[in-house]
């Protein structure tokens, strides 16, 4: 078995750095959100108003898991948790799904409500200047969050930035709602937020998604999948791949195969050939743990129950 040696972790300095940052950002700007939605909601007592608040809380307390998911998942890997940490952000982020939908529904349902018992709105100016400000924040930090997932390609980071993306959606409904409100019909309002609620759910859907696949050890992509097999079987030596087995943990890609080659190659040689052909997959995958079986190539058609052959088929690579 030709094994990587350097640890599960491969996350550098820099994506941790990168990545502590954004959790620190986004409890940051949830904060402030918080503070000022609350004294426009004081200001106006508009229940839109107290609706993006309570939205806002919400994301408080989302941020608060991801921040503390993020800290676990950059630990190394240790005696009790070999694979490491990874999966810290899968959890996070279905945590974050379920406060999304729960924040989708509440908006729902207060918005059904205020749609069939309209209710005037007052000192509407100063709740549109707390959404702008809550745009102009809400923007710069999902610019920052994009820059980290491009870099390190955080599973929790880029639920929490769908999360605010969301928010900013929600943020730029309000304010059309409350200006056709000042200048029409009261009831642009719930319906803009209706709308918006159904999105919310949509989204919260797709993040947990995504999460339940890592924690269910979901394959990773057949592209992907291709581009490994054409990788390990780009090398002279090589005769073929088989039972090749692909997962991903936060930001950890796990990719383990049998690599067939010529049977009368010694030991030695064999896993020289087996180093080399991890070499060229890291090369691509530099977030990868690569674990590689060397077998004698002809020995599965041979023995087809050979215990290691659980996938049975060699095409089902």
């Amino acid at each position: 078995m030709n094994e990587s040696n350097s640890s599960l972790s491969h996350v550098s300095s820099k994506q941790a750095r990168l990545m502590r940052l954004a959790t620190y950002a986004s409890a940051t700007v949830a904060i402030m959100l918080i503070i000022a939605k609350l004294i426009a909601w004081m200001w106006t007592d508009s229940i839109t108003i107290l609706a993006t608040l309570i939205d806002s809380c919400l994301d408080a307390a989302a941020s608060l898991i991801t921040l503390f998911a993020v800290h676990h998942a950059l630990q190394p890997a240790d005696r009790e948790h070999r694979f490491g940490h990874g999966k810290a952000e899968a959890l996070a982020g279905l945590g974050q799904s379920m406060f999304i939908a729960g924040s989708a529904a509440f908006l729902l349902l207060e918005s059904i409500n205020r749609l069939l018992h309209p209710k005037p709105l007052e000192v509407l100016n100063m709740g549109i200047i707390v959404m702008l400000i809550s745009i102009a924040l809400t923007a710069a930090l999902i610019a920052f969050q994009q820059h980290v997932v491009k870099q390190t390609g955080s599973t929790a980071i880029a639920a929490d930035s769908v999360h605010y993306k969301t928010d900013l959606l929600v943020n730029v409904g309000v304010i059309i709602a409350l200006l056709l409100t000042m200048y029409g019909w009261a009831g642009f309002d719930p319906v803009f937020a209706i709308a918006i609620a159904f999105y919310i759910l949509h989204s919260a859907w797709e993040i947990a998604r995504d999460a339940i696949d890592q924690l269910m050890d979901k394959e990773l992509s057949d592209e992907d999948r291709a581009d490994i097999k054409q990788l390990a079987t780009a090398h002279p030596e090589v005769k073929g791949i088989h039972d090749l087995r692909t997962r991903k943990a936060g930001l950890t890609n796990f990719i383990q195969f049998h690599l067939e080659l010529d049977g009368h190659l010694t030991l030695m040689q064999a896993h020289a050939i087996a180093d080399e052909v991890e070499a060229i997959i890291k090369e691509k995958w530099t977030d990868a743990e690569v674990i590689i079986h060397e077998d004698p190539h002809g020995l599965q058609e041979a023995t087809p129950n050979f215990a290691h052959h659980s996938d049975n088929t060699k095409e089902n690579t």
